[in-house]
């Protein structure tokens, strides 16, 4: 089958053969990016995500380990890092689409204690699946102009990390800045669920960011 040809009989494992030869699945190192110019961006692992509650996935855990890997090297280097957690009120619209889940102040919405333990990092509690709509991160931008070089992990991959990305993309794009968005492949998840399958939800999204200018790769060496 040549490139750019897809049809919806493919099996998954033939639809990631597609993708993968569609998508770049090079690996960077942490240190082509300049402290300066670049941020880390942590999207929503929390307990409620990564741990235990409704929205529980292992995916999610999964990538802890690794994600505290590369917390760590950004603080060794200095990068600013943008933790965003979910916070909900009782009463948030969001849970018209999803279980109730992340309530304000409650163990869901506090990041998981790995990655807590580190630290260094700017926390922003968000009230809907697009972190780039909150005020305190719109501030956070101001506050640094000179970045415009965001690596981008966490979950959802789908939903949270792809809105983000692409919403960050076009921003700087609307503003006439060029920007370097990164998503490691590594170090996103999604969940598993009836008609919500992760591997092919999953490369839909990293090819629907690709073709908007966000850079994916299969992960970030931090040695």
């Amino acid at each position: 089958m040549q490139i750019g040809e897809f049809s919806t009989s493919l099996s998954p494992q033939e639809m990631q053969q597609w993708f993968s030869s569609v998508l770049s699945t090079k690996a960077v190192s942490l240190s082509s990016f300049s402290k300066e110019t670049t941020a880390l961006v942590v999207m929503d692992m929390i307990n409620g995500f990564a741990v235990s509650g409704a929205l529980y996935s292992p995916n999610t855990a999964s990538i802890v380990p690794q994600l505290a890997q590369l917390m760590k090297a950004c603080r060794e280097r200095e990068l600013p890092i943008v933790f965003f957690a979910d916070s909900h009120s009782q009463d948030s619209p969001e849970f018209l689409s999803y279980p109730v889940h992340c309530l304000a102040g409650e163990r869901e919405s506090r990041p998981v204690e790995e990655l807590e333990k580190i630290g260094g990092y700017t926390l922003i509690p968000k009230a809907s699946t697009n972190g780039f709509l909150e005020p305190a991160f719109q501030q956070w931008l101001k506050e640094h102009l000179q970045v415009n070089q965001f690596i981008i992990t966490g979950c959802c991959t789908d939903i949270c990390v792809q809105q983000f990305a692409l919403a960050v993309k076009t921003d700087f794009n609307r503003r006439g800045i060029v920007s370097r968005v990164v998503v490691p492949k590594e170090l996103t998840a999604t969940y598993d669920a009836p008609g919500h399958p992760a591997v092919l939800t999953e490369l839909a999204s990293y090819h629907n960011m690709n073709t908007s200018g966000v850079e994916i790769v299969s992960r970030i060496l931090t040695h």
